[in-house]
This record gives C-alpha cells, sequence and structure tokens, in this order.
C-alpha cells in the first residue's frame, strides 16, 4: 500500500474479514495464477498477508517477495506466513511508489486489493513495470462494488454501498476500479493484456458462500464503515441499520447475492 488511507481501517475484525475473505475466494482468484520453480515473484502490497499464503502454496517453488507500506501489516503478515509453516517468503516493509529494488529483479509481479486505495494507480503500475525482466507478467485483482447485484432488491442496501464507494473516493480510492483494469495495464506498458470477469454468485445452495462471502466478506465490509457514514451525513442511522438488515436479508433462503471481481495479466514488452 501506499500512504492512502485504509477505508476499512486496521482493526482485527477487518483483519478477520479478509482473512476470511481469502479463504472464500482461493478457487475463484487463485486457481490460475501459480509460478514455476525458481520464479522471483513480488507481491506489491501483502497486507496482512491473506493472499500471500495462497501464493506460496501454489507456487512453493518460487521465492515471493511480500512488500508493504504499513510495518504492522508486514509484521502481522510475517507471523501468519510463519504460522502456517512456509518458508518461500520474504517480507519487505516499503512504500509501493518507490520501491527499493534494482530494475528487472522480478520475473513476476502480484498485485492484489491494491490498487483501489490508490489515487494514482496507473502511476504505481508504470513504477512496477521497470521491475520485471523482459516477458515477466503482471497479475492485478480487483473488486467493483457497481457490480452488486442481490435479491431481495433494496435501495437502502444500494446507497449503503454508495457511501462506501463515496467514502473511498473521497480519501482518493476507487471502488469501481476492476472494470478500468484493462486501460490501466495497458496504459502502464504492458502487452498481451488480458482482463476476466470472476463472480461470485451465491444462493442457498452454496452456504459456505453465504457465510464466508455474503456475510463475513461483503456485508461486513459494509458495516465496517458505519460511522464514517453516519457522521458524514450520508445516511441516518436508522436507515444504515435498514440497509445492513437487508444486506443479511439476501442470506435468508430465498435470498440471492452477486458480486464481480476482475482478474488482468500483462507482459513485459
Amino acid at each position: 500500500m501506499t500512504e492512502n488511507r485504509y477505508v476499512h481501517g486496521y482493526s482485527p475484525r477487518e483483519s478477520d474479514r479478509l482473512s476470511d475473505q481469502a479463504r472464500t475466494l482461493t478457487d475463484l482468484l487463485h486457481h490460475d495464477t501459480r509460478y514455476p520453480e525458481g520464479a522471483e515473484i513480488l507481491e506489491a502490497g501483502c497486507g496482512i498477508g491473506a493472499q500471500t499464503v495462497i501464493l506460496a502454496r501454489n507456487s512453493p517453488g518460487a521465492h515471493i517477495t511480500s512488500v508493504d507500506i504499513s510495518p504492522d501489516s508486514v509484521k502481522r503478515a510475517e507471523e501468519r506466513i510463519r504460522a502456517a509453516g512456509i518458508t518461500n517468503v520474504t517480507f519487505r516493509q516499503g512504500d509501493l511508489f518507490r520501491l527499493p529494488f534494482p530494475e528487472e529483479s522480478f520475473d513476476h509481479i502480484f498485485v492484489c486489493f491494491v490498487l483501489e486505495h490508490l489515487a494514482d494507480p496507473i502511476l504505481a503500475l508504470r513504477r512496477l513495470y521497470p521491475l520485471l525482466r523482459p516477458g515477466g507478467s503482471i497479475t492485478v485483482i480487483e473488486g467493483d462494488h457497481g457490480s452488486t447485484l442481490f435479491y431481495p432488491e433494496s435501495g437502502k442496501a444500494h446507497k449503503a454501498i454508495r457511501c462506501l464507494v463515496d467514502l473511498q473516493r473521497w480519501i482518493g480510492g476507487n471502488a469501481l476500479v476492476g472494470r478500468q483494469l484493462y486501460p490501466l495495464v495497458a496504459g502502464a506498458g504492458f502487452g498481451s493484456v488480458k482482463v476476466s470477469p470472476r463472480m461470485v454468485y451465491v444462493d442457498a445452495s452454496r452456504p459456505g458462500l453465504v457465510e464466508g462471502f455474503t456475510r463475513q466478506t461483503f456485508t461486513a465490509m459494509v458495516e465496517g464503515v458505519q460511522e464514517d457514514a453516519i457522521r458524514e451525513g450520508l445516511m441516518t442511522r436508522k436507515e444504515w441499520v435498514e440497509a445492513i438488515r437487508d444486506l443479511y436479508r439476501t442470506c435468508e433462503p430465498d435470498g440471492v447475492f452477486c458480486y464481480t471481481f476482475f482478474k488482468a495479466t500483462g507482459i513485459k514488452k
């Protein structure tokens, strides 16, 4: 990450939410991210290491350097990795825009849930470009809160989600960045750019996703900005309570919830 404020905060509950998200979405987002024996990988913006564990387990023969601007996040990520018995990851504290690595240090770069928090995501990608060796790849994964669909329909629930989008925009981020990955990655100079949408579809026939994604990942994320949304006058407390109730209502036996992530890959020309 960079200096931009993290809209979701750094509470223990947020750490739990990130862990739940990573576990729930492992197959959807990461089944086709595997790196060869001996490859040097840069994970730019590792946070608390929720994605790092998946990367390392998917590519046990690769060496991963995971970087984050927050010293506390790096410490917690390292603790998580060591507790999992993983030995192919090295952690560094550093700013994504000013990373302390020579040019052409890495074979591949992985960026997940990072660009949404940056005021200048294309500059971040351009700063990463020289760190790749010729022919090396970048993988970028982001969500898009504008892709949220659910049943039963609720205008108040949509308004609460919009509060999160607005709050993130006000501090320099973009919760709708998923739809922009192609122009961002291509605009940063990468070639052979490909983007694939990864939809999470949830209904009662998928109880693991009802709990792991609708409840513990998405609705928990929206709930996390409650006080900011109310303080800024975006919704009244009564409206907020009703909106969150309606989001949880989609977890009932007749409820449905959909959300789309976007995964982009590109090659250094």
